[in-house]
């Protein structure tokens, strides 16, 4: 990947709607060599898909809620379980394994309180084997990205 790639992707991270031309003024490629670039990046996984981003309080979905669980299982059959049945839950918008004191995090989105209890009370009887589920509520929102440093 060279730098010209990446002012392809950093273009498309701001605006994936941008038509060809743009793209290629931006970039400062004519239109067909841009589009052979982009095709490359899809093929090869680079780009994984195009999506439009939602404001999660325009669609009445304001709470964002890190929980983070510890299990007293390992196996690679509990953790492939977890991880489809955690998957799942469309409440789940990431879900992470991870290093340090916890096993996994995921972020939850939900309407209110009341449906986050929903949500918790599907989920521990989903899955065996929750040794410890702590949940943070997100007050406010600070910085928010889907962009990478490139």
């Amino acid at each position: 990947m060279d730098s010209k790639d990446k002012k392809i992707l950093a273009s498309l991270q701001q605006d994936c709607t941008l038509s060809l031309n743009a793209l290629a003024e931006q970039v400062d490629l004519s239109p067909s060599p841009c589009w052979k670039r982009v095709q490359k990046l899809k093929e090869s996984g680079v780009i994984k898909q195009q999506v439009a981003l939602i404001d999660q309080d325009k669609v009445d979905l304001p709470l964002s809620v890190f929980v983070q669980v510890k299990s007293g299982n390992h196996t690679e059959k509990w953790m492939n379980n977890f991880s489809d049945k955690a998957s799942n839950f469309k409440e789940v918008v990431e879900l992470y394994r991870m290093a340090g004191d916890w096993d996994y995090m995921m972020r939850v989105v939900v309407q209110d309180i009341h449906a986050f209890d929903r949500f918790y009370k599907k989920l521990i009887k989903a899955i065996p084997d929750l040794t410890k589920v702590s949940s943070s509520f997100a007050m406010e929102q600070m910085k928010y990205t889907t962009a990478l440093p490139l």
